[in-house]
C-alpha cells in the first residue's frame, strides 16, 4: 500500500509540475492558482464529484464531459479546463487532489510564502483567522498562507501545522494529557 501512495504522489508531483511550467509560460498562474482553490473547494463540497473522479468503473469519456460540465460551470479558465481534461481522458483524475495541493505549494515556495494548516473545532471567524494569521507572521517572519479545516472532536482550541511544527491548543488533547497523567500518578478514570 505504502508504494501504491508513493506513486500516486509522484504521478501528481509530475503533472503539478506540468501545469506549474504551463501556466508560468501563459503568464495565468495566479488565474490558474484561483482555479484549482475553486475546484479544491467544489470537490470538497461534492461528494458524487469526489466519487466521480475515483471511480474506476466511470468512461474516461464520461468523466471528462462530466469535469467539463462542472469547470464551465464554476467559470474557470480555458487553460485550466483543457489541462482537467487532459487529466481525466489519462484516466488520472483520482490524483486531481494531489495535483492541485502540488501547484499551490510551488507557487507559495517561489513567492516565499509558509502554509500553514489550522484546524478548529468551530469555524473561525474572520476577526480569528486574521489573528492566526498575524500570530504565524510574527512568529515566522515571512507571508502565511492559511488552510482551515474544522473537526469538532477537538472540543475547543486549535492544531497550528506549518513546516515541520505543529502547535496543539485543543482541549481533546488536554483531556488526553489530564487522562494520562491521573493514570500514572494511580488515579481512576
Amino acid at each position: 500500500m505504502a508504494s501504491e501512495g508513493t506513486g500516486v504522489s509522484e504521478l501528481a508531483a509530475r503533472y503539478s509540475n506540468a501545469l506549474f511550467e504551463l501556466a508560468d509560460e501563459n503568464q495565468a498562474l495566479d488565474t490558474v492558482a484561483s482555479d484549482l482553490a475553486t475546484l479544491k473547494q467544489i470537490l470538497a463540497e461534492s461528494a458524487d464529484l469526489r466519487r466521480l473522479v475515483r471511480s474506476p468503473v466511470i468512461s474516461r469519456a464520461d468523466q471528462g464531459r462530466a469535469m467539463a460540465a462542472v469547470l464551465d460551470g464554476a467559470g474557470l479558465s480555458e487553460l485550466t479546463k483543457r489541462f482537467i481534461g487532459l487529466v481525466a481522458a489519462n484516466r488520472r483524475l483520482f490524483a486531481i487532489d494531489g495535483m492541485i495541493e502540488g501547484f499551490l505549494a510551488e507557487l507559495a515556495r517561489r513567492r516565499g510564502e509558509v502554509t500553514a494548516q489550522v484546524t478548529s473545532a468551530q469555524p473561525l471567524s474572520d476577526a480569528q483567522r486574521n489573528a492566526v494569521i498575524d500570530a504565524l507572521k510574527a512568529s515566522i517572519g515571512s507571508k502565511v498562507l492559511v488552510n482551515t479545516s474544522v473537526d469538532p472532536e477537538l472540543i475547543g482550541g486549535m492544531i497550528v501545522k506549518f513546516g515541520s511544527r505543529m502547535v496543539d491548543t485543543s482541549v481533546r488533547t488536554k483531556l488526553n494529557k489530564l487522562q494520562l497523567a491521573m493514570k500514572a500518578s494511580g488515579g481512576s478514570v
